[in-house]
């Protein structure tokens, strides 16, 4: 009986559907569709159809969760650990640093960097914005608004509290402010513990709606709050292409709270192979129990509305059965949102919302893509490690509008590895888990992982994105790590005990090239264009095993790399920085905002953190360290370390044991203008001269007390 359910699943893949036990049919989806598309609920029945969608596939996950747990199915096969719930990380974004130099410099910095986007003309959502004069900073639950320039007045002018815990936020010309928050709200179907759960106390996990706060900037002492939108549901990522802001956010889907996942039977263990047919009983009175409460449930129960408030007046606005599309390929359940803001007409919100989980987010100017991943990966035909992509045309500022859908097998690491050039191709880099037979274990019946990576181009054609390009396969064995598509030219990082870089051409879609392989210690997970001909890197320094032995980990450090990519076919590493110990770590590691690169000063600002364990002294402030530091970048002559900014005096006050995970006091981010250089954390803004780092020109700092 040990896969008894997973085969009936399997079997009946394609039929129209499966009987469930209260003699409802039950769509039961295919294991893994090759040409995904999602269709949408139209017509005067759209309201009732979605319903009946939502409830039959909560059904079958309910059922394929105690079916499973009734014959004893290990669960390993799903990705994310569970049939329910959230299982999106959340995502980051990426880009270069831009010069302006419209202003005099009497009035405003001749170039200053702002917010590392991945692709130009996109703005990415962070919780730093500036525009060379002024710097917004969200810390605790409060927007701050600061005058940056010149750079010995700054000071923090005003300040607002923002409902929830406010995650980030855009900057709109010169007089608005776009900030998302995450708060808790009661639904229908909400499972919060006791009256009301603070966001702040209790995290954005425990959130379940979006908040959007429109704030007037235009006067630093006054901000003002003009718009303000709830939307059920979980931030995710934003964009911004020129005045309209496409938020992305999930929703989790919430099972009654008389749905029970364990049959309560006392005295009786039904694990007992004695008690086998009890067993199977019980569970199948539970099912059936289970769909009664699924089906007793309302679609306003199921789909909550949202909020507007516009000048005191608030008024609902139900999610339009209209705006949700189904996808023909196994899902949990869950909405994934494109939401629209036209800053240029804020009084209404235009939504195209997607029956999956949340994935990676890509946005081009013209073009949005989600990838989700398969729902769940088992061992049996028809099922692998694959990824659907839903493509979504943002030309219109009003709204998104659902152009196709494709598959690549395996599964993406962050949005680095996905790429839109000017021609409208889509190129993905992917790592494809697979099983094989453990031949050393014959007894392990699951078998053992492998892996393979590809660079895979996507097309659309009819309707469908449909794969027209694939790379030969890379580094089996190995995981992507990073990487990044610069026009016809492509870069991949692959990992498991040294780095190779891999470049590709791509100037012919049907056929990504390999052309060159570059292996070296440790693993790169940022890679950032420094000019045409090289790669400007942040990543971990592994040694090499000796003989076979695996090196002293305390070895390892953080490392920024140069590489020399003139010659395609023969990528170099031309230069390299260590920083700090083993024990060191920067946030540029891992999110993109957090790496500032100046092209117009070749500089380079990365927030650090690390330990001095030889320290004497028994205070954690003995051992700890946080500052900014700053490299001056040269693609001929390397790194110079410059110094760096450290804020210890205005964090050390509060003690480590104030902290919390919505203030941690830490150099998080930073601004580069002209020759000054701004290191951001929870606790304030300090600005030094790049001549003289461990010299602060000003300081200024922010309240630590959150307001309630």
């Amino acid at each position: 009986m040990r896969t008894t359910s997973w085969r009936r699943w399997l079997m009946t893949a394609g039929a129209v559907g499966a009987v469930s036990g209260c003699g409802d049919k039950v769509p039961t989806p295919e294991p893994v569709q090759n040409r995904v598309a999602l269709s949408g609920f139209t017509g005067p029945n759209a309201c009732t159809d979605l319903e009946q969608y939502l409830e039959d596939t909560a059904v079958l996950q309910m059922r394929t969760q105690l079916e499973a747990m009734r014959d004893e199915v290990p669960q390993w096969g799903w990705w994310g650990g569970g049939l329910f719930g959230r299982g999106a990380p959340e995502l980051a974004a990426a880009g270069d640093a831009r010069a302006n130099s419209a202003a005099p410099p009497q009035a405003a910095p001749t170039n200053y960097t702002t917010t590392n986007n991945q692709v130009a003309g996109v703005d990415e959502a962070d919780f730093v914005k500036n525009d060379g004069t002024r710097i917004f900073a969200l810390s605790g639950n409060r927007l701050y608004a600061a005058k940056s320039w010149p750079a010995a007045e700054l000071a923090v002018r005003g300040s607002l509290a923002i409902e929830g815990y406010p995650r980030e936020m855009f900057l709109e010309g010169t007089d608005r402010v776009v900030v998302f928050s995450s708060i808790y709200s009661w639904y229908p179907l909400s499972h919060a513990a006791g009256d009301r759960c603070d966001s702040l106390d209790c995290g954005y996990h425990s959130s379940n709606t979006v908040k959007i706060t429109v704030v007037d900037v235009s006067d630093l002492s006054n901000l003002r709050v003009t718009h303000e939108y709830s939307l059920p549901g979980h931030y995710n990522s934003a964009r911004k292409v020129g005045s309209s802001v496409r938020l992305v956010l999930s929703d989790d889907f919430n099972f009654p709270a008389s749905v029970k996942w364990w049959p309560e039977v006392q005295g009786v263990d039904l694990w007992s192979p004695f008690n086998k047919g009890r067993r199977t009983d019980e569970f199948n009175k539970l099912i059936a129990q289970n769909e009664k409460e699924i089906r007793a449930q309302t679609l306003a129960q199921w789909v909550p509305a949202g909020k507007v408030s516009v000048g005191g007046q608030t008024t609902t606005v139900p999610h339009e059965c209209s705006a949700f599309q189904k996808v023909n390929a196994p899902t949990r359940l869950g909405t994934v949102s494109v939401v629209t803001l036209n800053l240029s007409n804020p009084t209404k919100l235009g939504r195209a919302s997607i029956i999956a989980e949340p994935g990676e987010i890509y946005a081009s100017q013209k073009n949005l893509y989600v990838a989700t991943r398969h729902w769940w990966w088992w061992p049996a035909p028809g099922q692998r490690d694959t990824t659907y992509l839903h493509k979504f045309d943002i030309s219109n500022p009003d709204a998104a509008l659902y152009v196709a859908s494709g598959t690549v097998d395996g599964h993406i690491v962050d949005q680095f590895s996905m790429d839109e050039n000017q021609a409208g191709f889509f190129r993905v880099a992917t790592t494809t888990m697979f099983r094989v037979p453990d031949t050393m274990n014959p007894g392990n019946w699951w078998g053992r992982m492998e892996t393979v990576n590809h660079v895979n181009v996507l097309a659309e054609k009819s309707g469908a994105l449909e794969v027209v390009g694939q790379s030969e396969p890379l580094a089996p064995g190995e995981r992507v790590t990073s990487a990044r598509f610069i026009e016809e030219k492509g870069f991949v990082v692959t990992f498991r005990d040294v780095d190779p870089l891999f470049t590709f051409d791509l100037s012919d879609p049907t056929n990504p090239k390999k052309l060159g392989e570059l292996k070296i210690p440790g693993f790169s997970t940022y890679l950032h264009p420094m000019g045409p001909n090289h790669l400007l890197t942040i990543g971990t320094y592994v040694p090499e095993p000796v003989n076979g032995q695996q090196p002293d980990w305390r070895e390892r450090a953080l490392q920024l790399t140069i590489f020399d990519v003139t010659d395609m076919r023969n990528p170099k590493q031309a230069h390299t920085q260590l920083v700090g110990t083993s024990s060191g770590y920067s946030e540029a590691q891992h999110d993109h905002k957090a790496f500032n690169y100046f092209p117009a000063k070749k500089l380079l600002a990365i927030p650090f953190i690390d330990w001095n364990w030889s320290a004497s002294g028994e205070d954690y402030w003995t051992y700890f360290k946080s500052d900014l530091r700053v490299f001056s970048v040269d693609a001929a002559t390397g790194f110079t370390p410059k110094g760096s900014i450290s804020m210890r005096d205005l964090f050390q006050v509060e003690r480590y044991s104030n902290w919390t995970y919505w203030w941690s006091p830490q150099v998080r981010r930073s601004v580069m203008a002209d020759d000054f250089v701004y290191a951001i954390s929870d606790s304030g803004i300090r600005v030094a001269n790049v001549a003289n780092l461990s010299a602060p020109v000003s300081t200024a700092r922010f309240s630590r007390y959150v307001e309630r």
